[in-house]
Order: structure tokens, then C-alpha cells, then sequence
């Protein structure tokens, strides 16, 4: 009897693995118009163009900065000129932090220089600098079982990269635990798993009931062999200078171009990135690459004549690297229409060989999102991840947006984030078209079939 049930349970496991799958709703009625965007987008080199025109003319473009302010005046102007429609700028208020001059150098046991960025939002240093030994730690656990043994020292976190969740806590919160302990400043060994004694920056934070001090960034093999010093019982002494400082927060605009919707005008699908960047190389990988893949998603879709039934809006946000105020902004100028936004996309993780996207929204929407990512198979960016967002989109995801985060192979990603090697030779031109086409296909299934789920208040 057991083996004739086993059998039966097999005939009827076999019939079922045999049954056709439920027909795709989007794959044959969708097939030729998504193929038409496919190839428009690989047919040249214009998106990966785009970006270096971007960031050869205006370099870094930091909030605060007039390069950022022209650099949004450009992309107006051009969206304007390739007849997008409702191109805008809408206001935003943002931090000024500048960098100034700054310098670091290790004084003993030997003298060398130390390839060095502060960290976005630190204070500098006295005009003098300071000069103190170093003491490494590896966690703050590490730190805490030291006591006061940081007391007038520089506290190193030599903490090796593992993921970027995981490590950036170091940058963020560093000097606020050497504080607690009474260090003079804060010392990071560089969040990135690889480098060539490359630091990066990154923003940081302070406590209001912790002292304020300086807070940067070395390279790992710096921080590496500061530790190796130490293990053998050799006294570390580092000197920094830093001019850092926070300015009045500065005028600055979320960038806006559209294609109206034929049929439902006042539903939304966003899409983009954000348009600031860090002081050091040009952010070309972090965000150009995200906001030009998004632009020219609609740019491709206004030239082909491709109007969907509801509007495809890009945005390219302001100040997502140190504030998050053009999110928040975009948030609380749009919040009466936020029910009719059906989808935010947002491409803030580079534009390499790209994969899919991550989706966080209804079960419902997640089946249809699924079943149109099957027409990005040609440009291996039909994968859906259980989760989707992005800074930016955040605060619109809180009330509800359904939110996809744009997601490509990042092997190389944190080699370049946040230093000076982002910058335009690390994109691939056919990677960087093969994203716009991902990005151009969503949008437009989305915004033209809509998405299922519960309405929206």
C-alpha cells in the first residue's frame, strides 16, 4: 500500500509539474513595443555620453555648491530643448559643508604622508592642527573594553570592509563613541573593500551632548599597517590639519522632466536618481549614471512617440549624499498627490552590467511586476528581489508609494563609492545602455498597464 501511494503521489506530482504555466498578460501584447525601446536604447553610445558631458563640464557636485546649481541649469536646459514636458526645478533648502584645505601625515615611528578625506559634516581641526598618538581599535565593543585609554588620542576604527550596512556604522557614528571616551579625533579606515591607498568620504554624524571633534577618513593599507605597528608595541603619531566647515544652508532644486500620460495624466510613475554627489571625483557612477539612465529612459520614449497612459516622471534629486532634504522635499510638495503615484524607481547603486529590480508594494503588484520583467530578459535585467526603495523614494514609500530599487552587478561599486576614482571611465557604454533600456521598459509596462493592489488614500 505505501508504495502505491508513493507512486500515486508522484503520477499526480509529474501531472502537475506538466501543467502549463498561466498565460503572461504583458509577454505577446507587449513584445514588439518593448523590443522597439530595447533596440533604440543599444543602438549607440547617447546615455553613457551624456554622463561624461555631465561630469567633464561640471565635475563634483556637491549641495551647496554653484557647480550643482549649473549642473541642474544644464540638465533643464537640455530636457527642455529634447521636449520633455513640465521640465522644473522645484526649491529645496540644503547644507552648505565645505572641505577646505586639510592634510594628514604620520610623524612616528616613521614619517609619511597619509592619503586622507574628511568625512561630510566634520568640524576642522584647530588652525595648528592636531598631532597625537593613535590608538586602533577594531569594533566599539573594542573601544569600550579600553576605557579611558583613548583619553587625548586619535582613535583609529580599523574595521575591514564586509558589507556596506555592516561597516559604514564606523563612518557614521566613529566620532561620536571616540568622543564618549575623550579622544581629540576620529580616524576611519576607508568604507570599500578594495583600493589602491584610496580614501573615501561619506557623511558622518555628531551628538549634542558628545564634544564635537574632527573626523576623516585613511586609506586601508594606512589603517592596516597603523595596527601592525601597535601589535608590535611601537607608538603611532599621526598630525591632521582640516578646514571643514558648515555654511548656512544654500537654494538648490530637484530637477524635473516628464511625459504626460494620454489617458490618466494625474497618475505617476517616477523614476531617477540623485543629481549630487561628493566633493571628490566627478559622481559619475554615484548618482549621473542614475539620474541620466532615468532622463533618458523618457527622452527615448518621447522620441519614439511611446506616450503611455499615465505619466513617467524623472526626477533627479538634490542632496541625497549628506541631508536627504530633496526626498524629503519631494515628499512634502507632492504629499496631496501621493495616492496617485503608482510606482517610485530609483537607480542609486551604479550603472553596471544591470539585473533587475527590487520590489516592496502588494502581492498582487509583485505577480504583475514579475510577469513584465519577462520582457527584460534580452538585457538580463528580468530579476525581481523581495525588497525595493532607495533613499530618495523613502519618504514617499513611508505613505504608501510602492517602491522599486534599480539593481545591477555592484562587484566593482564600493572600489570607487564616495572617492576620487568616480568617475566616467569606470561605465561601460554598452552596461550603461543595456540600464536605460531596463529602466525604459518598466516604466513604460508600468505606467501604461498600471499596477494591481488596494487603492491608495
Amino acid at each position: 500500500m505505501r508504495s502505491l501511494a508513493v507512486a500515486a503521489l508522484a503520477t499526480l506530482s509529474s501531472v502537475a509539474a506538466a501543467q502549463p504555466a498561466p498565460p503572461n498578460p504583458y509577454v505577446a501584447k507587449h513584445r514588439a513595443t518593448t523590443d522597439r525601446l530595447i533596440d533604440a536604447a543599444l543602438a549607440d553610445s547617447a546615455a553613457w555620453l551624456k554622463i561624461a558631458e555631465l561630469t567633464d563640464r561640471f565635475g563634483h557636485r556637491l549641495s551647496g555648491s554653484v557647480a550643482l546649481e549649473r549642473a541642474i541649469d544644464w540638465i533643464i536646459d537640455r530636457m527642455t530643448v529634447e521636449g520633455l514636458e513640465n521640465v522644473r526645478g522645484e526649491p529645496v533648502m540644503v547644507p552648505h559643508w565645505v572641505r577646505g584645505t586639510e592634510s594628514a601625515e604620520m610623524v612616528q615611528p616613521r614619517y609619511g604622508k597619509l592619503p586622507m578625506l574628511a568625512l561630510g559634516g566634520s568640524i576642522g581641526t584647530p588652525a595648528n592642527g592636531i598631532t597625537a598618538e593613535v590608538l586602533v581599535v577594531t569594533s566599539f565593543d573594542d573601544l569600550r573594553a579600553r576605557g579611558q585609554a583613548a583619553r587625548g588620542k586619535i582613535v583609529l576604527w580599523n574595521v575591514p570592509f564586509t558589507s556596506y550596512g555592516a561597516t559604514v556604522q564606523y563612518r557614521g557614528l566613529g566620532a561620536v563613541e571616540a568622543a564618549k571616551n575623550g579622544a581629540v579625533a576620529s580616524m576611519i579606515r576607508s568604507v570599500g573593500p578594495f583600493g589602491m591607498r584610496t580614501p573615501h568620504t561619506g557623511a558622518m554624524l555628531y551628538d549634542s551632548t558628545v564634544t564635537r571633534i574632527p573626523s576623516f577618513a585613511i586609506a586601508a593599507e594606512d589603517a592596516a599597517m597603523m595596527q601592525r605597528f601597535q601589535e608590535r608595541g611601537e607608538r603611532v603619531v599621526v598630525s591632521v590639519r582640516m578646514e571643514a566647515q558648515m555654511l548656512p544652508d544654500a537654494p538648490s532644486r530637484n530637477v524635473i522632466g516628464e511625459i504626460v500620460g494620454r489617458e490618466h495624466p494625474d497618475e505617476i510613475v517616477v523614476i531617477g536618481g540623485h543629481i549630487d554627489s561628493w566633493d571628490v571625483g566627478t559622481g559619475a557612477m554615484d548618482d549621473a549614471g542614475g539620474v541620466v539612465i532615468s532622463w533618458e529612459a523618457v527622452r527615448l520614449l518621447h522620441r519614439l512617440g511611446l506616450r503611455p497612459k499615465r505619466t513617467i516622471r524623472v526626477v533627479g534629486w538634490t542632496n541625497e549624499e549628506n541631508g536627504l532634504r530633496g526626498g524629503l522635499a519631494y515628499r512634502d510638495q507632492h504629499r496631496g498627490a501621493l495616492a496617485k503615484h503608482v510606482l517610485a524607481i530609483e537607480s542609486d547603486g551604479g550603472v553596471f552590467r544591470p539585473m533587475g529590480f527590487g520590489f516592496t508594494g502588494p502581492d498582487p503588484a509583485r505577480t504583475a511586476i514579475r510577469q513584465m520583467a519577462r520582457l527584460l530578459e534580452r538585457v538580463g535585467a528580468d530579476s525581481i528581489g523581495p525588497q525595493g526603495g532607495g533613499a530618495d523614494i523613502g519618504p514617499i514609500m513611508a505613505l504608501g508609494v510602492p517602491g522599486m530599487g534599480h539593481q545591477v552587478d555592484g562587484t566593482r561599486y564600493f572600489w570607487y563609492h564616495h572617492t576620487e576614482s568616480d568617475n566616467v571611465d569606470k561605465l561601460d557604454p554598452k552596461e550603461v545602455a543595456m540600464n536605460v533600456a531596463a529602466m525604459a521598459v518598466m516604466a513604460y509596462l508600468v505606467a501604461e498597464e498600471g499596477l494591481p493592489g488596494p487603492p491608495r488614500e
